[in-house]
């Protein structure tokens, strides 16, 4: 097992830097293998907007492998970040915010850290919607009246669909307040129920399709002939781009998990066994059951909660949406409350909290309106997907920079904590790592624009729309290479 290398922390605990959720993790406590690894990325994976994202593929064009390899590739591009960041977190023991100092600053490692936690927010958001949709389905096979009220608002939901949002989210809350330990019950019941239940929507889709066949032969939007013939790469690269955001969040705090690791080994294995191949193996579910409904209904329907509704049978659906409640509720406190609640405590460690950066989470969750963006295939990867991983990238292409080349790997630990010390800078911000960020995220700003349709297409050069396809690759490349060359003038 590789040793930690860790400074001396004598004389740091009273800094306005450090706080107890923040310090690294000692050798006693990292009890992380290969298995808790694997089993992290399964049950994170195995989710409903995994079912979505594949499913949303089904609406935009592709047949079933093309959206099965977009997603596989996808997944393992991203692992290479993933593992590359995760390093520093196994060999400290500090957490994500932490890791960002020694780049950016000890005051300008916020920047990095508070836009991965409004990501953070936004999914959280998305996971909100989704049981909170749940629960507004159960609470209709009761009361049908609830189901015939007003049509959506304004704000694009009923009333009765915001009280159960609420609930929801209130629910998520509560765990919050009672720590994150209380989750763990959760998170182990959780990935058998959503392969359980996406195997039984397998199954029901082959049943009523009249097998895989049907299933399986459905042509691909872009073949010869078809409405979008020709049109496969336009569509391909941003979903690509767009399968790589889904988890570029992961792979810049990754650190938060991997600091609990006992060796390199353990982290990289347990990443590549059980991310690439569970998104994959999951999404054919929502790819084959999409697929199914093209046939069964006349129409795709790629929102497995609106599939659920189909069913005649309350029992079946009741237990189906708690299933999806419980499981939602499991990967919303893992993957979408730890990393912003470190996030928001780094803003300021002495008064902020874990609990305190949850209810910051949960807030944001609300105002951002996630059940937008979850509405349509085109603003769930086009607008939210790609749009982030263009923040996203540039972040991680100067967190790899700054730790494998310029510092081979090593970090002064004590120095993280204190504001005088190496990581200072210029009052505490490294403006070469802030000019890296503007170079690699300015140039997928105008695509993304034009996509919120704050500005019209015809008013921005072609190749700027299409940089913004290639968003996170752009962002990562300029801001790597730029990081370099500034720091090799500045150091």
């Amino acid at each position: 097992m590789e040793e930690p290398i860790l400074e001396p922390l004598a004389g740091v605990q009273d800094s306005g830097l450090y706080n107890d959720d923040l310090a690294p993790v000692p050798r006693d406590r990292r009890k992380w293998r290969v298995g808790s690894f694997a089993a992290l990325w399964i049950s994170m994976s195995a989710c409903i907007p995994t079912y979505m994202l594949a499913s949303s593929l089904i609406g935009g064009g592709m047949n079933w492998w093309q959206a099965i390899l977009t997603i596989f590739f996808g997944n393992l591009i991203v692992l290479i970040p993933m593992i590359l960041n995760a390093h520093a977190g196994t060999r400290y023991g500090i957490p994500f915010p932490v890791y960002c100092r020694a780049a950016f600053g000890t005051t300008g490692a916020n920047l990095p850290a508070l836009l991965r936690a409004f990501v953070a927010c936004g999914w959280f958001g998305i996971q909100t919607a989704i049981g909170g949709e749940a629960i507004y389905k159960i609470l209709a096979i009761f009361v049908p009246a609830v189901a015939t009220g007003p049509a959506a608002n304004a704000f694009g939901i009923s009333l009765p669909q915001f009280i159960c949002f609420l609930f929801f989210w209130g629910v998520n809350m509560a765990v919050v307040y009672k720590g994150i330990d209380s989750i763990r019950l959760l998170l182990n019941i959780k990935a058998p129920l959503l392969i359980a239940l996406g195997l039984i929507l397998l199954y029901w889709a082959w049943r009523n399709a009249g097998g895989f066949g049907p299933i399986l032969s459905q042509p691909s939007a872009f073949d010869p002939g078809q409405p979008k013939s020709g049109q496969f790469f336009v569509f391909f690269v941003p979903a690509l781009t767009g399968m790589i955001g889904f988890w570029a969040t992961l792979s810049l705090n990754i650190p938060d998990f991997s600091r609990y690791a006992r060796s390199q080994r353990d982290q990289i294995e347990g990443q590549a066994l059980g991310l690439p191949l569970t998104m994959a193996l999951y999404s054919f579910i929502g790819v084959a059951v999409t697929s199914a409904t093209t046939i069964i209904y006349g129409q795709t329907i790629w929102n497995p909660i609106d599939v659920l509704t189909r069913f005649k049978n309350p029992v079946v659906l009741i237990v189906a949406m708690l299933a999806i409640c419980i499981a939602t509720l499991a990967t919303n406190i893992a993957a979408n409350i730890v990393s912003p609640a470190n996030d928001f405590s780094n803003l300021a460690p002495r008064h902020i909290s874990f609990r305190t950066g949850g209810l910051i989470t949960g807030l944001a969750g609300i105002a951002i309106m996630p059940w937008k963006l979850i509405a349509d295939p085109s603003g769930y990867i086009f607008t939210w997907l790609v749009g982030y991983s263009a923040l996203l990238g540039p972040i991680g292409g100067i967190l790899i920079a700054d730790y494998f080349v310029c510092r081979r790997c090593r970090l002064n630990v004590a120095a993280l904590y204190r504001a005088d010390g190496e990581y200072r800078f210029t009052g505490g911000v490294s403006i070469v790592a802030v000019i890296a960020f503007v170079a690699g995220a300015l140039p997928s700003l105008p695509g993304f624009l034009v996509q919120v349709n704050a500005l019209s297409a015809v008013r921005v050069p072609h190749f700027l729309l299409g940089i913004y396809d290639y968003a996170w690759f752009a962002g990562f490349g300029i801001a790597f290479v730029l990081y370099l060359i500034l720091r090799k003038l500045a150091p």
